[in-house]
């Protein structure tokens, strides 16, 4: 401060002395104004300058001002009132140079005689402290105008804006995964959480549906939470995804009307802390220390009701429900029999459908592990004791304590399935098991243990039977760990594509081959692929008895009008069962050379076409293209591309053909080693029966050929037809609505894959609720899901499952895509809570 050399008393002539003191006094009271007054002009053109805040962040300001005067010496009263005065002053002049003329001419005996150096200390600690609290109400202003919405309702209070930073930074810190899906194990984050009241959003205290705009897995945020800079901390936010800020408003909206109710804490100088009540204070106080805060926690708590209540199925035999197998409705209005009408799918309407879980047995338990579930498995998996009973002279199956053994025996294999695979082959080696043939249908399979031994010379066998034609059979083949689905050679097709299996077999399956003019042999004839073989095993083919003398003549002149030809027929010394093998043509020359007398070949119709069509008592010729060739060998043909497939062709994912199968190929083989098998929890030592609900052109079976797995490929009937593709790759399929229930027993699978099943489901307006009821009949408990599609769509499903008490051990997302995996557990809702 310099002091002026001449002042307006010179003029007048007093004497030297006075003009000194005078000038002494004159100077320290402006040295005294100016210290007082210049930290307040400086921080208001500062902020000005730098930032122009909004009307929200000058009220926080204000508020910083206020705080700093009451921090200020009040050894002398007229200190305070020269400091009220003077930032009156600023806030009416906003200039630093008009609020020192102000203070210029004030009569000077309002300004006391005060130390100097006592000041500038003072100052320069107030100055300090009032950059930090205006640094911090800035950034917390600017938090709650991020998480806010823009209306005058959202600016509520400090406190609120501090807990939705409070969540923000929590999202921030559970969702910087980067590119590694390792850091997004659900464990770590449910570790991070164990003991905070983040709980309420994903525990098992709450239902899953609670908090639903808050998705942890969704954000991309990666600004580091412990930053106190503003100029980060609005970077950061202008760098979120247009995703990230829906999402946050999703949010705000949820609970903004319940936050009306909470106690307001105003940022303005006219309301005093004194007025908040004592259990306002504790929730204040506690907020510093929780994850999520305390009162919007508590307050979405009392808005929020369940969205997605459950309750259990009750009635007689609900345990093994299969809605379009079972439906009694259908059954008590038709009576049809003779053609296993009644054992056929007759789905229920959407409305019909019972909206309830099914019960576990009493004392279920996780399934043994493959291969030892082949020979045993848990008596109170599958609690059905009439098949070892009706079967135990023919070596089916036993139960001994807790378990039900299974001998590998059968009607037809007296000394085992085993010596019968081995037996086959040898009196007809063409066969040549797990080379030229990998893939076969069984057709009244009984516990299918032909299936489950024949996986052992890499031969996968899609084994079926009625439903409850032998109590059980199908789920006990399922709970064994073998390929397995409950249907009927009935009136409709078989759901599979044409020319697809190498092999049908027939051990004593009691089918009707010669009825209704062959007409379920010439359904053989369609899914039979060119060149394939039919082997049959029943006493037509070795009993000497009239009627079966009888069957076999019938049977045999049907086979010959088809063209097929006997090349092997046989009975076995050692155990009296003998066997005929028919072969399918391989080219058309014989139907062409034919002079009539046979079937009728089939005109303008769909070979493929399977689901719900009638079947046809005529014969469709062999495929004029590469298609009626007999693939790779296997293992080659798991990885070949089809000869087949027409480079002029566009694939799934808008390549050429053989371009885009390859490209998947390569994609599932990546994304299984380096993501499936090692990140994402999963011990694959438990994982046996397999559903890929959505599987294209089956390369996530071929990426899991090395495990010991099986995959059933869906094909949906409302995507391109891909079946022929996976049967040459040499799995197993089938076509199916997933607007409908499967034909497969509860509890019968451990892992399902699906891979943007969702969108197709929704885009044909079909019940995401209904898919995930079904999903949860289908799994084993401890059994897992795993989801890949568009995060949109997997909010509601992740609402859902969490609903179910499913646990998410892990959602990584990258941009518009979301992969989440999911297990089931084992919940059911309380039996009194669904009265």
């Amino acid at each position: 401060m310099v002091f002026p050399k001449h002042g307006r008393q010179e003029r007048r002539g007093p004497a030297p002395h006075v003009i000194i003191l005078g000038s002494l006094f004159v100077a320290f009271v402006f040295i005294g104004v100016w210290v007082y007054t210049s930290p307040a002009p400086i921080e208001d053109v500062q902020y000005k300058t730098a930032t122009q805040p909004s009307e929200t962040i000058k009220d926080f300001e204000k508020t910083t001002d206020a705080s700093v005067d009451a921090q200020l010496d009040d050894d002398s009263k007229d200190d305070e009132t020269d400091k009220v005065e003077a930032d009156q002053s600023i806030d009416e002049n906003d200039k630093g140079e008009e609020t020192s003329d102000e203070s210029e001419r004030r009569p000077e005996e309002e300004s006391p005689e005060v130390d100097e150096s006592t000041i500038l200390d003072k100052s320069l600690q107030e100055e300090r402290k009032a950059e930090e609290e205006a640094k911090k109400a800035e950034e917390e202003a600017k938090i709650a105008v991020k998480i806010g919405p823009a209306d005058d309702e959202a600016k509520e209070d400090a406190v609120e804006d501090g807990e939705s930073r409070t969540v923000k930074e929590e999202v921030q810190r559970d969702d910087d995964i980067g590119d590694s899906l390792v850091a997004k194990k659900h464990e770590a984050i449910e570790d991070a959480t164990d003991e905070s009241s983040a709980d309420g959003t994903k525990g098992e205290s709450q239902d899953a549906d609670e908090l639903p705009s808050v998705d942890t897995s969704e954000s991309h945020t990666t600004s580091d939470p412990d930053s106190q800079d503003a100029t980060s901390s609005w970077k950061s936010q202008d760098e979120e995804s247009t995703e990230e800020k829906e999402a946050t408003k999703k949010f705000t909206d949820v609970v903004k009307t319940d936050l009306e109710a909470v106690p307001e804490t105003s940022s303005s100088e006219e309301t005093e802390p004194a007025t908040l009540t004592e259990e306002e204070k504790k929730i204040e106080e506690k907020q510093e220390m929780a994850t999520t805060p305390i009162v919007i926690q508590e307050a979405v708590a009392k808005v929020e009701a369940p969205k997605y209540k459950w309750k259990l199925c009750e009635w007689r035999g609900a345990q093994d429900y299969i809605p379009c197998l079972d439906n009694k409705k259908w059954l008590t209005t038709h009576k049809q029999r003779k053609h296993y009408e009644h054992r056929e799918r007759h789905c229920p309407t959407p409305k019909q459908l019972p909206k309830c879980l099914v019960p576990l047995p009493a004392g279920y338990k996780p399934h043994i592990k493959w291969p030892d579930s082949r020979s045993e498995t848990w008596y109170n998996n599958v609690p059905h004791a009439g098949l070892a009973q009706y079967k135990k002279d023919q070596n089916w199956v036993k139960k001994q304590g807790e378990k039900l053994i299974f001998p590998g025996g059968g009607t037809q294999f007296k000394h085992g399935a085993g010596h019968y695979i081995d037996w086959v082959q040898k009196i007809y080696p063409t066969i040549r098991w797990g080379k030229h043939t990998r893939v076969l249908l069984d057709v009244g399979c009984g516990v299918a243990s032909f299936g489950g031994y024949l996986y052992d010379r890499d031969v996968l066998a899609m084994s079926f039977a009625p439903r409850d034609e032998h109590e059980a059979q199908v789920q006990l083949a399922l709970e064994r760990g073998i390929p397995a689905f409950s249907s009927v050679m009935g009136t409709q097709r078989l759901v599979f594509s044409s020319n697809s299996f190498d092999v049908v077999h027939c051990a004593r399956c009691r089918v009707p081959w010669h009825v209704d003019g062959g007409k379920l042999l010439l359904e053989l004839n369609r899914v039979l692929r060119p060149g394939g073989h039919f082997v049959w095993s029943a006493t037509p083919v070795y009993q000497d008895l009239e009627e079966d003398k009888q069957i076999w003549k019938d049977t045999t002149a049907v086979i010959e009008a088809m063209r097929w030809k006997m090349v092997a027929k046989e009975t076995d010394e050692e155990t009296q069962i003998g066997v005929a093998i028919f072969q399918k043509p391989a080219t058309n020359e014989v139907y062409e050379s034919s002079t009539g007398g046979g079937p009728e070949m089939c005109q303008d119709d769909n070979p493929n076409a399977a689901w719900y069509v009638k079947m046809t008592p005529c014969i469709y010729k062999i495929p004029d293209t590469k298609r009626s060739e007999w693939p790779e060998e296997w293992p080659l043909r798991a990885t070949a591309v089809p000869k087949w497939l027409n480079s002029k062709d566009t694939g799934l994912y808008g390549k050429p053909a053989p371009e885009d199968f390859d490209t998947d190929t390569k994609h599932w083989e990546r994304v299984v080693a380096k993501t499936y098998l090692p990140e994402l929890g999963i011990d694959w030592s438990t994982i046996r029966n397999v559903m890929d609900m959505k599987a294209g052109y089956g390369g996530f079976a071929a990426a899991l050929r090395a495990e010991k797995v099986w995959v059933l490929n869906i094909v949906p009937v409302t995507e391109p037809d891909t079946l022929p593709i996976i049967y040459d790759r040499g799995f197993i399929g089938m076509y199916h609505n997933w607007c409908e229930p499967h034909s497969t027993y509860p509890r019968t699978y451990d892992l399902l894959h699906v891979d943007h099943l969702i969108t197709s489901v929704k885009a044909k307006e079909c019940s995401i609720v209904h898919l995930m009821m079904e999903m949860d009949r289908i799994l084993r408990p401890d059994g897992w899901a795993i989801f890949r599609d568009e995060k949109s769509n997997l909010v509601e499903v992740e609402e859902i499952l969490k609903s179910l008490h499913w646990d998410v051990k892990l959602s990584f997302s990258k941009q518009n895509e979301e992969l989440l995996a999911v297990q089931k557990k084992f919940w059911r809702p309380d039996p009194k809570e669904s009265s």
